[in-house]
This record gives C-alpha cells, structure tokens and sequence, in this order.
C-alpha cells in the first residue's frame, strides 16, 4: 500500500499555535495560583506563630499589675528611655523587682574584705536586720530580702599551686555561711574573683551549691586578669560572653532543678570592666544586676554610678556601701533615702 503524505494547510498551523499558546497560559495561571496558596498558607503560618510568641511574651498592657506597679517604682520617674518595664514579666517566684535585696558582703577567713568576715556571727546577723529595717522604713511599698554575699573564690597576690592566682574556699566553710543565713531566712550568693583562671573553670566547682533554690552568684570583672597580670596591679574585664556564659549555666541550673530564677550579680565602678553590654543575653530564669562597686564621698559614688551603670542599662542594678572605705577623708555612708533617689532605683543593696 503506497502511503498518501498529505500536506499540512496554513489554517491548520494557525490552530495548532493559538492551542499551544492557550496551553501555556493556563499552565501559567495554574503555577502563579499555587503559589498564591502556598504564599498565603505561609502568611497563616507566621501570623500562628506570631500568636504564640505574643501568647507567651505578652505586652505591658497585658502584664501583671503588681509587675508593671514594681517596676514603674523601681524607674523612678525616669524619661529617658534606657530604663523601661519589660515586655516580659518575671516567672512565678521571681525575688525582682518584688523586694530589695539587703546584703553583707565579705569573707569569714577574712576582717578586712568586708562585714561578713569582720564580726561575730551573731553581730553580722543581728546587724544586717537592722539595715534591712532601715530599708523596710525608707520604702515601706517594697519587700526586704536580707542575703550574705560570701566570696567563695578569692583573686590572690601569689600564683598558689595551681598558677591561677585565686583561692577556692573548702565547702565547710560555705556551708558555715548557708547555716548562718538560715537563722534570718536570708539568700545566699556565692561570689567568683577568678584571678587567672576563668567562669568556665570555677562556676562548675559550686554546682551543688547552685542547684539549691535559695543560692545564687555574684561575679568580679575587677579581679578577671585576661591581660595575665597579676590581681591588684590592674582593673580587670569581663565581656558579654563571660556574662552570658555564668547566666546560662543558671538557667542550666533552673531547669534542670525545677528552680525559681536565679540571680547574677556583676561588680562594676569602670567603664572597661564591662564591654560589650548591648550583648548580655536576657533571659526569664536568670535576673541580672549591675552592682556599682565602687567607694569615695558621696558625690563620686552616685557619678559613679550614673555613668557606668545608667548610661548602660542591662535589666536591674545594684550599690555597694563601705564601712570603712567610704567614710575616709571625713566622708560617710549614703543613706538609704538619698539612694532612692536615684533613677533607677536599686533592687540590690550590698554592704562591705
């Protein structure tokens, strides 16, 4: 059979491509709306979880009263904006911004490092609720926490046996300290002066301590000798990693122990003994103060503190009273009225 080849007209072509161009575009209109779905779904995706995040983190409006009431005391008129109430209120438990912490600082191998070394235990306690009646007195809308603020690792003009140029304190006498603070119902903070060792090497040694629900930390960039010098010869540092590092073993800590939040106190008096502040992680398990450590007449200690713990706000802040250092030179010790002046106020009171 002899196969007819039959030739393809000029209409037929014109019908074959308008078909072909047909299909395209529906091909075409079907992709983009697809992607409009997908586009939209996302779109509802984000705005679920967006829902969850506001569910969780809620705004001031929605925060507690007795929270937003705390705070807006504790911002004390400011209106600058650096100190504000925080979009997220403390977990349940939280000792801040619900009381003023009234705490003795020192060692008890030690008279000269500050009060809690330099009286009979009977007299450091009996001395500290009078203080902390003081505070109760000056500012009857806050609750008082009286707490011994105990250094546990001493920076050290010699290198010791490990190099390090710091002494850990043996637990018996840590222990010493929490059955002291028990009699007055007192929290306990454990204070780290590294010398040439680092966070990282001594936080883990009080683990055991940490897990327990009313001990806490306190920090010392001023003896953190990155530089490799000597304690004492130099100022030392800390940065926000150091800072995050010791909060997030707290947060750890809370965690793992089903714990009320933590509190991580970091000494301050000079601008580069803090660096890197707009880094310092906040985080719910963990209530972070800045204590200004620093000592004089009055004037210098509140320029002090405007200057270094003001001006570079990271979440609560704290000062440091001197028995002795701030009464040299005919000078005396702030009372508890002028310092609730300052803006912002501070939670965290440490005698030394």
């Amino acid at each position: 059979m002899q196969l007819v080849q039959v030739e393809k007209s000029p209409g037929l072509k014109k019908i074959l491509f308008i078909a072909l161009v047909v299909l395209f575009l529906i091909i075409v209109l079907v992709l983009y709306s697809c992607l409009g779905n997908s586009s939209g779904n996302s779109s509802v995706a984000l705005n679920s979880i967006d829902s969850v995040v506001k569910e969780n983190h809620p705004k001031p409006d929605s925060l507690p009263i007795a929270y937003k009431e705390k705070m807006n005391h504790i911002i004390n008129g400011d209106s600058s904006g650096k100190w504000v109430v925080n979009e997220i209120a403390p977990l349940p438990g939280a000792l801040l911004p619900y009381k003023r912490i009234i705490a003795f600082y020192g060692n008890l191998y030690s008279k000269q490092m500050g009060i809690l070394g330099e009286l009979p235990k009977p007299a450091v306690l009996q001395k500290l609720q009078l203080e902390a009646q003081a505070w109760q007195k000056a500012d009857s809308s806050m609750g008082v926490q009286p707490a011994l603020h105990y250094i546990a690792v001493t920076a050290q003009g010699s290198p010791g046996k490990g190099g390090k140029y710091r002494l850990r304190m043996p637990f018996s006498q840590i222990d010493s300290v929490l059955k002291m603070a028990e009699k007055i119902n007192a929290i306990v903070f454990l204070d780290i002066q590294v010398g040439l060792s680092s966070l990282q090497d001594e936080i883990p040694q009080l683990e055991n301590y940490l897990k327990l629900p009313n001990v806490h930390l306190g920090i010392d960039p001023e003896f953190s000798m990155k530089s490799g010098k000597r304690p004492g010869t130099v100022i030392g540092e800390f940065d926000a990693t150091d800072i995050n590092y010791a909060a997030g073993y707290l947060e750890k800590m809370v965690k793992e122990n089903n714990l009320t939040p933590k509190i991580l106190v970091v000494h301050r008096f000079t601008q580069g003994m803090i660096k890197k502040y707009k880094e310092i992680k906040i985080r719910p398990e963990v209530q972070i103060v800045m204590n200004m450590d620093g000592w004089g007449i009055p004037a210098k200690k509140i320029n002090t503190y405007k200057q270094f713990i003001y001006k570079e706000p990271v979440e609560f802040t704290g000062f440091k009273l001197f028995y002795k250092n701030d009464v040299k030179n005919n000078g005396r010790l702030l009372t508890p009225n002028e310092l609730l002046k300052l803006k912002p106020q501070p939670v965290y009171i440490q005698y030394q």
